[in-house]
């Protein structure tokens, strides 16, 4: 009967009705998964067994339909670096191995089910044999990025209570320094060519330790990963994500929004300390079969990231509106982006300027997709879509979007509120469990029958959903409700604004007004400050409603921002108000 129950999982998972392989030269917006958007709402259904493992229930079947001959002679998993190095598995030694790094949990750590690990490790292998380690050991999952200072780990050590913490050479002596804080911790592995006192070195642990290991057994609802927020306004939080929420629900997002099949090759830049890793880089892409492909570089680099584009035969490219940004100021004319036929973007909202450059650069649109570390896509636009420029499309089929006021009640086209996913009677299982330790801040995300987001925004009469801004972000001057986005867009189509960020300044007759922070170009940075503030001004008021345009201009060199990258607007508010 389990077997029975896992088949008909993995089926739902996926196959669509009729799996095309595509050669991979070949270029379509025409969906390979489903008929249109529609359809794909009407249709989504996935059964949740009472037990589930990725790692059992979907990897391992992969493996099985691999030694079938049943799946293309792709890679599950493709690493390069800088230095000429790479790695290649199939789903075979992907088991292989993570069996291996299992056993090492278990026996070398005395870790059991509903452990906590924290893995800090940079984009090598041995992230990727971690996860689906925890997975097959149910210990729980704590990702964290390498950017982390020693402050942020003690953090994250004394409030998860995690008893093994896995890195790499430059992050163990921070670890060191402050060990002997953290009471639970009792286990501690090191990737790295050389051994270190009171370190395991899994590289050698690696060569010795047996690939025989049964996975555990974990009901669907069994807490699989804690996630820390961004920390973009206070402390980070942990959000607690169950074997299902990401191991199933993830796949609106791998079937529908990538739109991907067992021939593509994936490729996702986020940092491996994100929830958007786990989103594009391993559940969604291993959900359909993909390849998971991978490139280590210790910065973002534009022309790296555009040669290996080019040089591979990657199909579907994923990357943050920033790294847009900074890839349409190249000069693109001498790449061929031979295989790539789909792109999609997350994290921030991207900026119709940038889309526009892309297209005009590549010949591809760029997907928009809107989701949160306690979510699935909420939000994306598809295949077979008309794309408007700005929105982030239109309800994903994992959830029911509404805009809502103050008091809950959905509010109609064109109005602005609250972007709200319905909870009761039926909560969707692609949403985080709970804060962690935090009832208060749980209890404060519901109101009525919905999940409040925390984002402002509003739905168009075509059902097109658009962001306006974090709600703590919203500007409010002379009556006039302002979100930062849309301005910050304007500003982004003058050619002297390489980045920007708007927020509100107290104003003595308006009670505050919008300020622009700007990052110039570096061709505009000798120019005239006052003259260059007015012409960016007069923009402004041209490309959107006069009244948005901001009567404060700052230039600065560099924008705060957190380690993954997100602007911290809260920092730049906060200064501006301890100015009264």
């Amino acid at each position: 009967m389990e077997l029975l129950l896992r088949a008909k999982c993995f089926q739902y998972l996926a196959f669509p009705s009729s799996m095309r392989f595509l050669h991979k030269d070949y270029r379509t917006v025409t969906p390979q998964n489903f008929s249109n958007y529609e359809s794909m709402k009407q249709e989504f259904k996935l059964e949740i067994p009472e037990y589930f493992n990725f790692a059992k229930d979907v990897l391992d079947l992969w493996t099985d339909m691999e030694k079938a001959g049943k799946r293309p002679s792709n890679p599950a998993f493709w690493w390069i670096n800088g230095n000429g190095e790479e790695v290649k598995w199939s789903f075979d030694e992907l088991g292989s191995l993570s069996r291996k790094f299992a056993n090492i949990l278990t026996e070398a750590c005395s870790l059991q089910k509903g452990d906590r690990v924290i893995v800090i490790l940079p984009k090598i292998p041995e992230w990727w044999l971690a996860n689906v380690a925890c997975l097959r050991t149910g210990t729980v999952l704590i990702p964290g990025t390498t950017q982390l200072t020693q402050k942020d780990i003690l953090y994250r050590l004394e409030s998860s209570k995690a008893k093994c913490i896995i890195t790499n050479d430059v992050l163990a002596p921070a670890i060191d320094a402050i060990a002997p804080k953290c009471e639970n911790l009792h286990s501690k592995l090191i990737v790295s060519q050389h051994s270190r006192e009171g370190w395991g070195n899994l590289k050698e642990m690696m060569k010795h330790v047996s690939d025989n290991h049964t996975c555990v057994r974990t009901k669907h609802n069994e807490m699989m990963a804690i996630y820390f927020t961004s920390g973009t306004t206070g402390l980070p939080k942990m959000i607690g994500h169950t074997h299902s929420s990401f191991g199933l629900g993830l796949t609106v997002n791998g079937r529908f929004w990538l739109d991907l099949t067992p021939s593509d090759v994936m490729w996702n830049t986020s940092d491996t300390g994100w929830a958007k890793s786990a989103w594009s880089s391993i559940f969604s892409p291993w959900i359909q079969g993909a390849c998971v492909f991978a490139h280590y570089l210790p910065r973002f680099e534009t022309t790296s990231i555009l040669q290996t584009l080019s040089k591979f035969p990657i199909t579907v490219f994923c990357s943050a509106p920033t790294a847009y940004r900074m890839l349409v100021q190249n000069d693109m004319t001498s790449y061929n982006f031979k295989s790539l036929k789909h792109c999609v973007s997350a994290g921030e909202p991207i900026n119709p300027e940038v889309t526009e450059q892309w297209r005009n650069r590549t010949g591809l649109d760029i997907y928009e997709g809107y989701g949160q570390t306690e979510t699935v896509l909420i939000c994306g636009n598809f295949k077979g879509m008309k794309i408007k420029p700005g929105s982030m499309g239109k309800s994903s089929p994992a959830f029911d979007v509404k805009i809502l006021d103050g008091n809950g009640n959905v509010l109609p086209p064109g109005q602005e509120g609250d972007i709200g996913i319905q909870v009761l009677p039926n909560r969707p299982f692609g949403l985080f469990t709970h804060y962690v330790d935090n009832p208060s801040k749980t209890a404060s995300t519901l109101r009525g029958n919905f999940y409040i987001t925390g984002d402002r925004g509003y739905m168009d009469e075509d059902g097109y959903f658009w962001f306006v801004a974090r709600s703590d972000d919203i500007i409010l001057s002379s009556g006039y409700r302002i979100g930062p986005f849309e301005v910050e867009s304007a500003l982004m189509e003058h050619p002297s604004v390489e980045e920007s960020a708007v927020v509100s300044s107290p104003d003595p007759i308006r009670g505050e007004v919008v300020k622009a922070f700007i990052v110039l170009n570096p061709d505009y940075k000798s120019y005239d400050q006052e003259q260059l503030k007015m012409e960016i001004q007069e923009h402004v008021k041209n490309i959107t409603a006069p009244y948005k345009y901001p009567r404060k201009v700052e230039f600065i060199d560099e924008l705060p921002k957190t380690v993954s990258g997100k602007i911290k607007r809260s920092e730049l508010r906060k200064k501006e108000w301890k100015t009264i």
